[in-house]
């Protein structure tokens, strides 16, 4: 049978929750993508942190066992930086918010990056930063206040690492935001630049976007028209895709990465029932049922795709699949 990466022409990894956690890659994903690699397949990795330069993300993918090189890497600060090319003139003085890595990303691009309002910053560029001063926050503000626009490389409200979730980069600018009364500019997933950038850097055409959230990985691949394949080893789980709305749905599950290597999973759908492999979901006196027996974890992943495809396309109610959600590791 095909496998699911065979329909594409390269694969695109989100990287916190799906490649690693904090400092660790997520078991089994270095092998994963060793053999990935060795059918010919195409690999990119993106990432909505602007924390670290692509160089370095890809040093540390190395240090996991991975194979990457900095091409291979785009970040959302390359996306910001080419929403500012065609806002901004070379050399602009913008005020950061974020980590020296971003600083340096940006002076590489020509731009001017400066940390005083006396430097009179004409933009503002705000990346996520594991060490921000509460004092940088205020500056970032008091420049959007005075009338510099203003940048944001990513929304994420927080983050996933070995520890647990924590907040991200979005709740760094929502503490700007509070201040200022208006929206920056985002170029991270789910919008449009990063992935934009991605497949224009890459030469893509028909890529497959793997990721673990919902609100940025999944709408951000719909967003562009680009088939998705939702992984459980991050932020987001079985529940959020039955609550899920329709931009925020994926084109395939998997537990991990190794998905990709597996056949694409289908569904046949009656009035009352779904058949994923061998699991069948069915639908009785307005209540869903697991009807055979279920085992490995391919087997509960086959009856969860097969009571999704009964809430979302035959407009099953979610209380209704609940019962075989909550049947399942």
């Amino acid at each position: 049978m095909t496998a699911l990466h065979e329909a594409h022409d390269a694969a695109l990894f989100d990287l916190d929750g799906v490649i690693y956690l904090g400092p660790h890659a997520i078991d089994g994903v270095p092998e994963a993508l060793r053999e990935l690699r060795a059918t010919g397949a195409h690999v990119g990795f993106v990432t909505n942190n602007a924390a670290r330069t692509p160089a370095a993300v890809a040093e540390h993918l190395v240090e996991l066992g991975i194979e990457a090189e900095e091409s291979d890497v785009v970040n959302s600060t390359q996306a910001t930086l080419r929403m500012l090319a065609a806002d901004l003139p070379p050399g602009s003085r913008i005020l950061v918010v974020g980590t020296e890595a971003l600083a340096s990303q940006l002076a590489g691009a020509g731009f001017t990056p400066v940390h005083t309002l006396a430097d009179e910053p004409v933009a503002v560029v705000q990346g996520y930063h594991p060490d921000v001063d509460w004092k940088l926050l205020e500056l970032g503000a008091l420049a959007i206040q005075g009338g510099a626009p203003w940048y944001a490389t990513n929304p994420d409200m927080t983050r996933p690492t070995e520890r647990g979730i924590l907040p991200g980069c979005g709740a760094q600018v929502a503490v700007v935001r509070a201040c200022v009364g208006v929206e920056p500019k985002v170029a991270g997933k789910p919008f449009r630049p990063l992935l934009d950038e991605t497949v224009l850097r890459l030469g893509a055409t028909h890529p497959v976007f793997v990721g673990d959230r919902l609100d940025t990985d999944i709408l951000g691949a719909n967003t562009v028209g680009m088939d998705s394949l939702f992984v459980f080893t991050g932020a987001h789980g079985k529940a959020d895709l039955a609550a899920a709305e329709v931009e925020y749905r994926p084109t395939h599950i998997a537990w991990d990465v190794a998905g990709l290597l597996a056949p694409v999973r289908t569904v046949d759908i009656s009035d009352s029932a779904a058949r994923c492999g061998e699991q069948v979901v069915e639908v009785a006196d307005g209540v869903a049922a697991l009807v055979t027996p279920v085992g490995d974890r391919d087997q509960q992943l086959d009856a969860l795709w097969a009571a999704l495809q009964l809430r979302w396309h035959h407009g099953t109610d979610i209380d209704a699949i609940l019962p075989v959600l909550d049947g399942l590791r």
